[in-house]
C-alpha cells in the first residue's frame, strides 16, 4: 500500500487572502508530494510498505528509524493540516461540543488562542502548533513540537495543527510568524474538523 499524496480539501485560491495559492503550489505541491514520494522509496520493501500511515509513524518511531519517521511524520502532520483550515472559518464560533470541552480543559477560547500563538510562536526552528486529546486523560492539550515529531506517537489524539515550518507563512506573511498564527486562528482554524476528531474520541493504532 503505496503513501499517497490527499487532494486538498478546497481549491487552492479558496483561503485568500490568509493563505495563497501560490503557496499551496509550492507547500502541497512540492513539499507535501516530495515527503511522500520520499518515503514510498525508503519503504519500499519493508514492513512499513503495507501499514497505514498512523501504524507506520508509530512503527517507525518505535523502532528508530528516524530516516523514514521524518518523512512519514511529515505526511501525517500535512495530511492534518490541509484539514485543520476552511475558507471562512477561525475565530471564536465552534461547534458547542467542542467549546464546552475547551472551555474545561484550557479555559476558553481566549486561553486557547493565546496558548496556540505562544506555542507556535516560542517553537524555535522548524515544527508545529497542536491542539490534541491525552488518550489517557481525555483532557485537551496545547502543544508544539519539533521538525517531523507528532503527537501521534505520545498517545495523544490530534484534533488540529497549524504548520509553523517557514515554507507554511513565508510566501505570505514573511518572517512574521505571529501575525500568521493570529491569521490561521482567527480566519482559518476548522472548529468543525476538531469537533468532529473530539467526537470519535482516541485514536487506537493497531500494532
Amino acid at each position: 500500500m503505496a503513501f499517497v499524496l490527499p487532494d486538498l480539501p478546497y481549491a487552492k485560491d479558496a483561503l485568500v487572502p490568509y493563505m495563497s495559492a501560490e503557496t499551496f503550489e509550492f507547500h502541497h505541491g512540492k513539499h507535501h508530494l516530495a515527503y511522500v514520494n520520499k518515503a514510498n522509496e525508503l519503504a519500499a520493501g519493508t514492513e512499513f510498505e503495507s501499514m497505514s500511515l498512523e501504524q507506520a509513524a508509530v512503527a517507525t518511531k518505535k523502532t528508530g528509524n528516524q530516516k523514514l519517521f521524518n518523512q512519514i511524520g511529515q505526511i501525517y502532520n500535512h495530511n492534518l493540516f490541509w484539514l485543520s483550515m476552511a475558507p471562512n472559518a477561525g475565530g471564536s464560533r465552534m461547534p458547542g461540543t467542542l467549546e464546552k470541552k475547551i472551555a474545561e480543559d484550557i479555559g476558553g477560547f481566549d486561553a486557547l488562542r493565546a496558548a496556540l500563538i505562544d506555542k507556535g510562536t516560542t517553537q524555535f526552528g522548524s515544527g508545529w502548533a497542536w491542539l490534541v486529546m491525552d488518550n489517557a486523560t481525555g483532557k485537551l492539550e496545547v502543544l508544539n513540537s519539533a521538525n517531523a515529531e507528532t503527537p501521534l506517537t505520545d498517545n495523544k489524539t490530534p484534533l488540529l495543527t497549524c504548520d509553523v515550518w517557514e515554507h507554511a507563512y513565508y510566501i505570505d506573511y514573511r518572517n512574521a510568524r505571529p501575525k500568521f498564527l493570529e491569521a490561521w486562528i482567527d480566519h482559518l482554524a476548522n472548529w468543525e474538523f476538531a469537533a468532529a476528531q473530539l467526537e470519535k474520541g482516541p485514536m487506537k493504532i493497531a500494532a
